[in-house]
């Protein structure tokens, strides 16, 4: 399978995530929605394309790294709960992705 083939495949697999997690959501079905945004359906696909293209060391480097990145998810989420309630939803979204990106970087440091 060629580089554009492949990642082709990628691309409609997320979007297709994105799409039913969007339509889920608006249709109120909040809790389906988050459901369908975190089934490990993109993290399995990504483990099985890792493992066919780069083998068992590639995955497990991945998921270790991956780990690390649930604390500021969390922190990222957290915020959006806090604050889509009290400043709405552009500045909430701005603020949150500023504390999940200013705890990646306190994270990397940590990992130096």
């Amino acid at each position: 399978m060629n580089d554009i083939v492949k990642y082709a495949i990628y691309f409609l697999l997320g979007g297709t995530i994105v799409s039913l997690s969007t339509y889920l959501g608006s249709q109120g079905k909040s809790f389906l929605a988050a459901f369908a945004s975190t089934f490990p359906a993109i993290t399995g696909a990504t483990f099985v394309l890792m493992y066919l293209n780069g083998g068992s060391d590639a995955i497990v480097g991945y998921a270790k790294h991956l780990l690390w990145f649930v604390p500021p998810w969390i922190v990222y989420v957290t915020a959006m709960v806090a604050g889509v309630p009290r400043f709405g939803f552009w500045p909430a979204m701005l603020g949150s992705l500023a504390l999940y990106m200013g705890c990646v970087g306190l994270l990397k440091l940590a990992l130096r």
